[in-house]
């Protein structure tokens, strides 16, 4: 990428200096797989833009996108910045009640989905179908204030909006940020979290590098191999579930990932079999781990070889500063479990809330997520788990993350989530919810109590296993845990 350009203007140039170069493949859920020249998502791009200008999107507007990984959501987020607009992609599957107290807080001017109870003037994917007779040559060149907005899951309270004060420009920290995570221009990216999710949507940087995108409509493991493999693919981000769920692949070890310069994952904590396997499929120098967040408030990188010296870091901070406070406000000794805090090194504005009241920082200007861990003598930082996630059983700090990450060690456990459902003697006991392998010989409690014991300390052996025949997780590989607490909670 060179120079300072809009998010539009960046696509006409690429589409002008290769137009019938493959700009995203899509993997389709009935295994079909559909190629978007250059050409064609600049052409498109400029339909939708006149089609969403018809309905009052300009510049300063919010457009929210609620599709699945298809091609058409990209023509709609890059109409909507060739207009100046505002992207916030949605999740397409949300329940009526959960979507619609979503859009109460949002300010738009189209909403783009194929509800069968769509609110009133909503955009579908028929009409944006039918965008395909009008002028596709490019519009005046416009620049979003604000690329994008990220809606919350809303698993911890009202759902809000984060919005990210970055314009729709192409420019040098961008370049940065793609060189940093390993990124090259014109190289393939394996796209397979949702659109919605931030490590989705992290894709435009690469698209907007010149990169191919592999998308797949919905992540499966096997299938993410065998794109891997067919297309060559160099850069991939993912969510923890989703790495270990392809380290499960029978016979993955004997697969082909040379083509792979960059794995991307973060997200949440990880179990070191995990990272150990994939340590050994790309090599240590191609795995790369970050804690961070939409929010912005800072970034912690490492690498694979730094994570073999260091097992268990998410890295070390980069243009932040980072430290660990205890509940009174001080700072944390080194080892010692904390609320983890960041100040970027700039100290621009890193985000804004809709829909909620902003977090104060402290006096001198760090920021929390709200996140547990510690740092070692070295300065690496290590994550416990979220303070929200946290069980307080008998009086001891409880992490599900740590009990996550030994079940997950079973061969004959596809996932795991463990939470705490609140107990008269207790005040929680740890409970976790266990999805079988093999759903015709699920393990025994026997074998999952004596594997626990075996790893843990007594009060964080899990006091009962429930086998599920899915661990509820989001296409994002999220959970809400505060609904399955409270499915398991006494009635009063």
């Amino acid at each position: 990428m060179t120079g300072d350009v809009s998010y539009g203007r960046r696509l006409t140039l690429l589409a002008e200096r290769h137009p019938d170069r493959t700009a995203i493949l899509h993997a389709a859920l009935d295994g079909s797989e559909r190629i978007v020249t250059w050409g064609e998502l600049e052409c498109r791009a400029n339909q939708v833009a006149r089609l969403l200008a018809g309905r009052g999107v300009a510049e300063g507007t919010m457009v929210v996108i609620a599709l699945p990984n298809v091609p058409e959501h990209f023509f709609c987020a890059y109409a909507a910045w060739k207009l100046g607009a505002t992207v916030l992609p949605l999740r397409w599957d949300l329940p009526r009640w959960e979507r619609d107290r979503l859009l109460a807080i949002i300010e738009t001017d189209a909403v783009i989905g194929d509800w069968t109870d769509a609110p009133d003037a909503t955009i579908t994917t028929a009409d944006i179908r039918s965008s395909g007779a009008l002028d596709g040559s490019p519009l005046p060149d416009k620049v979003a204030r604000y690329a994008r907005a990220i809606a919350t899951s809303g698993s911890t309270g009202s759902p809000k909006l984060i919005l990210t004060p970055a314009p729709g420009i192409v420019d040098a920290e961008m370049t940065t940020a793609s060189k940093q995570f390993g990124m090259r221009e014109q190289a393939t990216q394996l796209v397979i979290s949702p659109l919605y999710h931030t490590n989705g949507f992290a894709c435009h940087v690469g698209l907007l590098d010149g990169q191919t995108l592999v998308l797949m409509e919905r992540f499966d493991a096997e299938r993410a191999v065998d794109l891997i493999e067919r297309h060559d693919v160099n850069h991939v981000i993912m969510v923890p579930t989703m790495l270990q769920r392809i380290a499960r692949v029978p016979g993955v070890r004997a697969r082909d990932f040379s083509s792979i310069d960059s794995v991307l994952y973060g997200g949440a904590p990880i179990a070191p079999w995990v990272v150990r396997t994939w340590l050994d499929l790309v090599g240590p120098d191609h795995l790369i781990c970050s804690y961070g967040g939409t929010e912005g408030v800072g970034l912690v990188v490492g690498r694979g070889d730094e994570w073999l010296t260091h097992e268990g870091t998410v890295g070390r901070p980069s243009n932040c500063d980072l430290r660990i406070q205890d509940p009174e406000g001080n700072e944390a000794a080194v080892g010692e479990i904390g609320e983890i805090y960041m100040r970027q090194h700039n100290m621009s504005p890193t985000f804004e809330y809709v829909g909620a009241p902003m977090p104060q920082p402290t006096a001198d200007g760090f920021r929390t997520l709200g996140d547990l861990g510690w740092i070692d003598e070295n300065g690496y930082l290590y994550i416990a788990d979220r303070r929200v996630d946290m069980i307080v059983s008998g009086g001891a700090n409880v992490y599900p993350a740590e009990i996550e990450a030994a079940l997950s060690e079973l061969t004959a456990i596809a996932d795991v989530v463990v939470i705490g459902i609140p107990d008269a003697e207790w005040g929680q006991r740890v409970h976790a919810i266990v999805e079988s392998a093999d759903p015709r010989r699920p393990p025994s409690e026997d074998v999952l109590r004596a594997h626990c014991a075996e790893r843990l300390a007594s009060y964080k052996v899990p006091k009962a296993f429930e086998i599920v025949e899915h661990v509820p997780r989001t296409a994002a590989g999220k959970i809400n845990r505060s609904a399955l607490i409270e499915g398991r909670s006494p009635k009063p």
